[in-house]
C-alpha cells in the first residue's frame, strides 16, 4: 500500500494519508515517505498550491500510531517525535500555500499537522484535538505554539489542559476553521479555494506568504521592512511584466512564474 497517495492536477497537488484501517495515524514509515513528498513539492515550480486530506470517511488523523509506539525505545521514542515535528515544519515553511481537508478525526499529530497549513476547511462531523497530557505527554509537532498564536494562550491551554475534543462548528468559532462545509463538499471547496489562488502570480503568492509568516513573529517595523523585501522579490519578474500587459490589452494573464 502507499502510505502517501499523490496527484497533481492544474498546478495543485492533493496528498492523501493512506492508512485507513488505522484512521490515517501518523507511524514513522509514513513520516519518512510524507517527508520525501515535501521535498520533492517545495521545489516543483509547477506545484502552487497544495490540498493535504485523509483517506476513507473517518479519520484525518488519528495521530501517532499509539500501536507501533508502545514497544518501543525512549531514544526510539525521542527519534519519531522528532521526525514528525520535522515534516510537519516542511508542511509549514512550504513557499506554496497549502490547505488541510480535515475529513473526520483530527487528534494530537492530525490536528498539529492541520495547524500547520495556511487554510483549514472541515466537514461538518469532523471532530478535532490535543488529547497528548491525557497519554501523560504533551503536544510535541507544534501544538503548544502554533494553537496558540492561532487562538490566544488562554483558550489555547484550556485546550491542551484538559485534552477534550471539539467538533467543528466549534473549531470554527475560535477561529481554527476557514469553513464548514457537508461532507460531499469538502474536497470540492478545497479545490475551489485552491483555484482561486493558483490563478495569481505564483512568485507574489510565496512572497506574500513569507511577509506573513515572518512578519507574525516580529514588530510591526520590522515585519514592514520585511514586506518590503519580499516585494522587491517581485519587480524584477517576467509575471509582473505580464500583469501590466494583460491588465492593457483586457485579457487573463498567463504566469510562469518566473
Amino acid at each position: 500500500m502507499n502510505l502517501i497517495q499523490f496527484e497533481k492536477t492544474e498546478n495543485i497537488a492533493i496528498i492523501t494519508l493512506n492508512r485507513p484501517d488505522s484512521l490515517n495515524a501518523f507511524s514513522y514509515d509514513l513520516l519518512l515517505k510524507l517527508g520525501e513528498v515535501l521535498d520533492d513539492i517545495r521545489f516543483d515550480k509547477n506545484i502552487r498550491a497544495v490540498i493535504f486530506i485523509g483517506a476513507g470517511e473517518r479519520a484525518f488523523s488519528a495521530g501517532a500510531d499509539l500501536k507501533e509506539r508502545k514497544d518501543m525505545p525512549d531514544d526510539q521514542v525521542r527519534r519519531v517525535v522528532h521526525t514528525i515535528r520535522s515534516v510537519f515544519q516542511k508542511i509549514a515553511d512550504l513557499p506554496q500555500p497549502t490547505i488541510a481537508a480535515v475529513n473526520g478525526y483530527a487528534l494530537g499529530g492530525g490536528m498539529e499537522l492541520m495547524l500547520a497549513c495556511d487554510f483549514r476547511i472541515a466537514k461538518e462531523e469532523a471532530v478535532m484535538g490535543l488529547p497528548e497530557t491525557s497519554m501523560a505527554i504533551i503536544p510535541g509537532a507544534g501544538g503548544t505554539q502554533r494553537l496558540p498564536r492561532l487562538i490566544g494562550e488562554m483558550r489555547a491551554k484550556e485546550l491542551i489542559f484538559t485534552g477534550r475534543r471539539i467538533n467543528a462548528q466549534e473549531a470554527y468559532d475560535l477561529g481554527l476553521l476557514l469553513k464548514v462545509v457537508a461532507s460531499d463538499k469538502l474536497l470540492d471547496e478545497a479545490i475551489r479555494l485552491a483555484k482561486q489562488i493558483v490563478k495569481n502570480g505564483p512568485i507574489a503568492l510565496q512572497q506574500a506568504k513569507y511577509a506573513i509568516n515572518q512578519g507574525m513573529q516580529v514588530d510591526l517595523q520590522t515585519g514592514l521592512e520585511i514586506e518590503g523585501k519580499a516585494y522587491e522579490v517581485t519587480i524584477p519578474t517576467k509575471d509582473r511584466i505580464e500583469a501590466l500587459n494583460a491588465f492593457a490589452e483586457k485579457r487573463t494573464p498567463k504566469f510562469l512564474g518566473e
